[in-house]
């Protein structure tokens, strides 16, 4: 089975990260990977593909196991191609976020537990066994044929690993022979592992990453307040700014004065204390404004208060435009955002900032129509491989989309939803595959023979199922 000859020629475009066979297990995977509609398990993607008992089985399970490409590489490639099809010229807009990967095994490189925010809540927080990958994504739109949408298309991977004790064989190991008085005794705890990098770390990681990439680009950045400490906003290049969260109780600072003639001593880093997000708000010398905002992921009224100041813990003494919001209808807290981007005023940050919500959209549709939780890979290689596969198979999707895709989509009649003129992922994948399969069908159903139409409904329906 093969994918339409556009997405085939798309792939082309990723040769020069591999060898010429594993190009060619490549092709097949990611074949496998889009046709299935069952687990994405590598012997699911080999049957779907139609390469049984094309070599080893062996084989393609070793291309995320043992062979020699990068993903860095691969995701090099696959951003200059999103970024000259969506953004060509102006600013770059960047969303980095991370998400869980549930899993069963103990023997799981890089598995455990991590918070599970679907199953907590604000009182109760708890954990799940999985996987917690950083992701960075580039945030577009197709004004064509979803103008009104906001794509998260993923550009940058990192598996973040709890820190590091004794593994179970070590403790097995160290406890084997003991009396169990020698067991019960307290026990050390084990070092910190040095090489352990938290998630802020990370990020800043794929955002140098991406910014090494683009040097003459400019760059924003968005991330919620796990991401907009000094962790974050200390270590950002040159070309990059950040538009996040302020916590609600942090000291702000006006700037520092200028430093007085024949002033002894070290000049100041920062200005007088200014009042807090709370007090801010109460104070009734400065006016709030009002904004309207109906757009892809923030349809609120907003009243807001501006000012520029240094976030001086975060930010030590960079200037900031700090944006203080209150919703109008009491749903929403008051928030405190800040962005480094001194020229951009509180529409612009806000709107900007909203966009934010693509990246949990495309989470959902890459757990649900693309099996990112499904890969069972136990190696490292394997694991850190693997798994980012479907977010680049699904930033794939959209892209071919853009490149003339879109005018393949169809949306079935529905009489309970007449209103509906905007493509979902899932009606991007459904067309790729639909497409796919009606090229297969072509050469045994000529045009105008009496099965023509029933070979549709066969390509619609297979289209369809998962």
């Amino acid at each position: 089975m093969e994918l339409t000859l556009p997405f085939l020629f798309l792939l082309q475009e990723f040769r020069p990260v591999f060898t010429r066979p594993a190009f060619r297990l490549f092709v097949h995977l990611v074949t496998g990977w889009i046709l299935s509609c069952r687990h994405r398990y590598i012997t699911e993607c080999i049957f779907t593909s139609g390469h049984v008992g094309d070599g080893h089985w062996s084989r393609y399970h070793r291309f995320f196991s043992h062979a020699s490409w990068s993903l860095d590489r691969l995701c090099e490639l696959l951003a200059r191609l999103l970024v000259a099809t969506f953004a060509s010229t102006g600013t770059l807009v960047l969303a980095g976020d991370d998400t869980l990967c549930r899993k069963r095994g103990l023997t799981l490189y890089g598995a455990g537990m991590h918070h599970d925010p679907l199953i907590s809540s604000r009182a109760l927080k708890l954990v799940s066994w999985g996987h917690a990958w950083v992701v960075l994504t580039l945030l577009v739109r197709a004004p064509h044929w979803a103008p009104s949408k906001v794509f998260a298309l993923s550009v940058a991977f990192r598996l973040y690993k709890n820190r590091q004790g004794l593994t179970k064989g070590k403790k097995q190991a160290a406890t084997k022979g003991k009396s169990p008085t020698d067991t019960g005794r307290k026990k050390r705890r084990p070092p910190a592992d040095p090489n352990h990098r938290t998630r802020p770390e990370l990020l800043v990681e794929l955002i140098t990453l991406f910014a090494s990439w683009f040097p003459d680009r400019d760059i924003v950045v968005t991330g919620d307040s796990a991401y907009g400490g000094r962790s974050v906003l200390q270590k950002l290049p040159a070309n990059v700014h950040l538009i996040s969260h302020a916590h609600p109780k942090a000291a702000l600072y006006a700037p520092a004065p200028p430093p007085l003639p024949h002033q002894n001593g070290r000049p100041r880093k920062k200005g007088d204390r200014l009042p807090g997000m709370a007090e801010w708000a109460q104070d009734a010398t400065q006016p709030w404004e009002t904004l309207a905002f109906d757009q892809f992921g923030l349809h609120a009224t907003l009243a807001v208060k501006v000012q520029q100041a240094l976030y001086y813990k975060a930010g030590k003494d960079r200037l900031l435009t700090l944006v203080l919001t209150r919703d109008t209808t009491g749903k929403r807290p008051d928030a405190l955002y800040y962005c480094t981007k001194l020229d951009w005023d509180a529409r612009t940050i806000l709107s900007t900032y909203a966009g934010r919500w693509a990246v949990e959209v495309t989470f959902e549709s890459s757990k649900q129509f693309l099996g990112l939780e499904d890969p069972a890979n136990r190696l490292p290689k394997a694991v850190q491989r693997t798994a980012p596969m479907a977010l680049v198979i699904h930033s794939l999707v959209v892209l071919w989309c853009e490149r003339g895709g879109w005018e393949l989509l169809r949306f079935p009649e529905r009489p309970w939803y007449k209103k509906k003129r905007e493509p979902s992922f899932a009606d991007l994948l459904t067309a790729l595959r639909r497409q796919s399969w009606l090229e297969k069908i072509a050469p045994l159903v000529p045009r105008g023979s009496p099965h023509e139409k029933l070979a549709a409904e066969l390509a619609e329906l297979a289209s369809r199922v998962g």
